[in-house]
């Protein structure tokens, strides 16, 4: 069966909706200079995570340092906030085409770096990254009187559970009791950006307001969890398993993944994604209260890892192009990755954290920062690589959004 085609969009409902149809409307630029170093910034954030993972492992790392080092307690803000964070921020500001966008990004990135200096008081990154995520969920202003979509809500309401998320931080809350927050800012980003590609399959007018209350029901609830957490966290699961079946049952990924090459790529790592925000439901739902020792790991790396993670290589050779203007071709080589992610993540979560096995959990975590770091190299591999033709940099008959 082939891939289904992508709707047509254009105009304000483009730029609304993606970076990537956004940008190929936008007014032409003459460098992207500024794009590469925002991007640099996130990289740089995700090693020093990919480093914080190992220390936190209890394997050797680059970087040393104990559990307890201000780069093993920086771990998840560093991958949330400044990795992933700044990505999605930088790709928003390429939508809007305001030059105050890039200070979204700039900030994310830079706080989360920050976070490292061995000198001074901690409260400046913190405020760095608070400025930041205000910064982000203030784009979607513009973004939304230019498109009053459904798509750009629920992207809206991820980013403000960003800003309360580094609003939290910045008061000193523990990371812990503000994971529900940085869960929500990436599943309603992605969700949104789901939402347009979902549009093929939808039938009837309830299924776009499921979704934006759905979304709506996570960020209520993260306040809930963080005070209630008997309460609030099965609740927040429910919300979570009620979300992951709407995208199974409306994305496009359940018809593409039986095309070949990269839309077949895309659905097999959309369709895995929803399956470990499944797991995370599920931990909610079944643990008592808030998660704590392995059943924490297990719901903060099923939607981190397992959902997040396999998102952003889902739609990696969009997003680069789209903010570089360097086409990221498709490599076969991108299942390897792929597959060992999810291998490994498997193997931490349903030996090490179910049957208490620290061996397994440890090769599973080493597992998960070999399959990240793989990906990353064969995607800045791909890109330096010149001379690629353009049949193999991006498919006819569908175009991927990104998380």
């Amino acid at each position: 069966m082939s891939p289904a085609p992508r709707p047509q969009a254009a105009g304000p409902r483009a730029a609304g909706g993606r970076g990537l149809t956004a940008a190929r409307g936008a007014r032409p630029e003459t460098a992207v200079w500024h794009r590469a170093l925002l991007l640099a910034l996130g990289g740089a954030s995700l090693v020093a995570g990919l480093d914080a993972a190992l220390v936190l492992l209890g394997l050797p790392a680059p970087a040393g340092g104990g559990a307890a080092s201000p780069l093993a307690a920086s771990h998840g803000t560093l991958m949330v906030l400044g990795f992933v964070g700044t990505l999605i921020a930088l790709e928003r500001a390429v939508a809007l085409r305001r030059a105050w966008g890039y200070a979204a990004p700039a900030l994310l990135g830079g706080g989360a770096l920050a976070q490292l200096a061995p000198w001074g008081p901690a409260w400046p990154a913190r405020l760095a990254l608070l400025a930041g995520a205000v910064a982000f969920a203030l784009v979607y202003v513009p973004l939304w009187r230019r498109q009053r979509d459904p798509a750009v809500l629920v992207q809206a309401l991820g980013a403000v559970a960003a800003a309360g998320a580094a609003g939290l931080l910045a008061a000193g809350v523990a990371v812990p009791a503000v994971v529900p927050w940085l869960a929500t800012f990436l599943i309603a980003t992605i969700a949104g950006e789901r939402l347009e590609l979902a549009r093929l399959r939808i039938r009837g007018r309830w299924a776009e307001p499921l979704l934006v209350a759905g979304n709506g029901a996570l960020v209520a609830l993260c306040p809930a969890t963080l005070l209630w957490p008997a309460a609030g966290y099965p609740l927040f699961g429910l919300a979570l398993l009620v979300l992951a079946a709407w995208l199974v049952r409306y994305d496009v990924a359940r018809a593409t993944i039986r095309s070949t090459g990269l839309p077949r790529y895309v659905a097999a790592c959309l369709l895995a994604g929803y399956a470990w925000l499944a797991v995370a439901a599920g931990v909610c739902l079944l643990v008592p209260g808030a998660p704590s020792g392995a059943a924490y790991d297990a719901f903060l790396h099923a939607v981190f890892l397992g959902f997040v993670m396999s998102m952003v290589m889902a739609h990696a050779p969009v997003i680069l192009p789209a903010v570089l203007r360097r086409p990221l071709p498709y490599r076969p080589a991108m299942w390897a990755a792929a597959v060992l992610l999810h291998a490994t993540l498997l193997l931490r979560l349903g030996v090490g954290d179910a049957r208490g096995d620290a061996a397994a959990w440890q090769w599973g975590g080493a597992g998960n920062v070999l399959a990240v770091l793989a990906f990353v190299l064969l995607a800045a591999y791909s890109v330096a690589r010149p001379g690629e033709p353009r049949a193999a940099t991006e498919p006819r008959t569908v175009r991927e959004p990104r998380p």
